[in-house]
């Protein structure tokens, strides 16, 4: 994808816990100056992966290389060059954003007084940055975490469901600072969603895992041909299971959405007259065939076997 060393780089992780195994040898590398969006449903691994990265967890098997480090080896200075927001920031309620902020920045060399006011501005808290953190509601802790996750401008910022608690105008600004954070200041940014919306609007190439292990990496354009490319035609009989049943018995088409009145089918369109004449030749009545458009959650449908939301 890229002549750039990797941000980070995934070899092979596996982590099982007891009997279920959670990711299954995934591999892949995250670049500067991309928005990479990690992509799948609820309990599909995606955590597990951000987990390892950060530290929380130790995979069974595998690497993890952040910029350069081998988190086995190097962990301290791996560490010192990530940024990111696993589930719910973990503030001091009591005390005010600005505190917050000011406390964590001594964990890090060269974070000034300066820095901590321009990462307020940039997630719009400035105005509310000494008021308890106790007092603000779920998206705008969504935001001073965001805040907290940039402070000392990490090479690789990492984010697991960030726009969990935000409204529109929020997930509108959020998107604006990674897209911005990634393109122009030359940072890695990867974004965990099981919302397809969300890595449409933000993200520059997908990973999609499901169940544990990883589907397919793609940019959101090829993604995008991927779904023009596929023909499903809705087929109406009198019977569409017996109907369904005798086409999967003779051809290798994949055959979905089998209700009362049609099923679908994914066919190139030169072979979708052979299907017809074979449910004739069988004696299925055909009350209509109909071209289905494919949209972009199509794609994805097809891709995991359905799973993911596309709202």
């Amino acid at each position: 994808m890229s002549d750039k060393e990797p941000a980070l780089r995934i070899q092979h992780i596996t982590k099982t816990y007891g009997k279920k195994t959670a990711v299954s040898d995934v591999s892949f590398d995250v670049f500067p100056g991309e928005v990479f969006g990690f992509l799948g449903p609820n309990g599909a691994g995606k955590t597990t992966i951000i987990k390892s990265v950060m530290g929380f967890i130790r995979p069974d098997e595998g690497t993890v290389i952040i910029n350069g480090y081998n988190t086995k080896k190097d962990y301290e200075k791996a560490m010192a060059t990530i940024g990111g927001i696993v589930e719910n920031p973990e503030m001091y309620t009591n005390m005010s954003a600005f505190q917050n902020l000011k406390m964590y920045a001594k964990l890090h060399d060269n974070v000034s007084e300066e820095r901590i006011y321009e990462v307020l501005d940039l997630v719009g808290l400035r105005e509310r940055a000494k008021d308890p953190v106790k007092k603000y509601s779920l998206g705008m802790k969504q935001r001073i975490g965001l805040a907290q996750a940039m402070l000392h401008k990490p090479k690789l910022l990492i984010l697991d469901e960030p726009t969990n608690g935000l409204d529109p105008a929020g997930i509108h600004q959020l998107r604006d600072i990674l897209k911005k954070y990634a393109h122009e200041d030359g940072a890695a940014v990867m974004v965990s969603s099981h919302l397809l919306s969300e890595m449409q609007m933000m993200c520059d190439r997908i990973a999609i895992i499901n169940h544990g292990k990883l589907i397919q990496i793609c940019s959101l354009d090829d993604l995008t041909n991927q779904a023009s490319a596929a023909s499903i035609y809705r087929i109406k009989t009198s019977d569409p299971k017996k109907s369904a049943e005798i086409l999967a018995n003779t051809f290798e088409y994949t055959i979905n959405n089998i209700n009362e009145t049609s099923f679908d089918i994914e066919v190139d369109e030169a072979n979708i007259n052979s299907c017809v004449r074979t449910l004739v030749d069988n004696g299925s009545d055909i009350l209509g065939v109909q071209k289905v458009e494919t949209s972009l959650e199509d794609a994805f449908l097809q891709i995991t076997g359905g799973g993911i939301d596309v709202e």
